[in-house]
């Protein structure tokens, strides 16, 4: 059973990574998924295009960031590995660049509550990390602080970074990320968007505790 499971897992990595594209968050075979395993966690190889992959292929990595396995984790194993150590509340961590999120993150933007969805970012605003090369401790630990507090951010120059309890909710997070930035980049097109107060989005951040995606049984 317990062999099954960890297929089935895997498989799921699989299909998430496969579904990056689709969702509109990622192009050709950037970004990468880890999620919470056992004592340690799996998570995508690098350089292997999503379309080739298989459950084999998915590398199980300990917290020291030890593995034995023919294929190399994901360049960016440091901030994954390194989320699910601090953060026991996250079990899956999805990274990619989509194409607003990464606009805001090249111009090293935040993003202000211009819409009460940020709400599912934990609150008032979505802060973008400063700038440190991939795969760097420097950039884990950049990518740490900016998720003080927060299910996801922005990396400069890079990409974004969304956490969930489980890997559905994550991408459903790093949907709602890439269209927050994408209307807020309208939005300043049209005008000067309005910004919510903090109050309102601590009262929206409450009640996301019981709203968004529900687990599927």
């Amino acid at each position: 059973m317990a062999r099954h499971d960890a297929f089935r897992v895997r498989q799921s990595i699989v299909e998430a990574a496969r579904s990056l594209d689709a969702l509109g968050l990622t192009q050709g075979t950037s970004g990468n998924i880890a999620l919470r395993w056992e004592d340690g966690l799996l998570i995508t190889p690098s350089g292997l295009p999503y379309a080739r992959m298989s459950p084999d292929d998915i590398v199980f990595m300990r917290l020291d960031g030890s593995f034995e396995h023919p294929l190399k984790p994901s360049s960016e194993w440091r901030f994954h590995r390194d989320i699910l150590a601090r953060r026991p509340e996250v079990n899956a961590v999805v990274h990619a660049h989509p194409v607003y999120c990464t606009a805001f993150a090249m111009c090293r933007r935040e993003i202000p509550a211009v819409h009460y969805m940020i709400a599912a970012a934990g609150g008032p605003t979505v802060r973008c990390a400063p700038y440190a090369t991939f795969g760097t401790e420097e950039l884990s630990a950049h990518a740490l602080a900016a998720l003080e507090d927060r299910t996801c951010c922005l990396l400069a120059n890079h990409g974004m970074i969304a956490t969930g309890p489980d890997l559905e909710k994550a991408l459903w997070l790093a949907v709602e990320l890439e269209t927050l930035c994408r209307q807020y980049a309208v939005a300043l097109q049209v005008g000067t968007p309005v910004v919510l107060p903090d109050d309102e989005i601590a009262r929206n951040v409450e009640k996301f505790r019981s709203y968004g995606l529900k687990a599927q049984d």
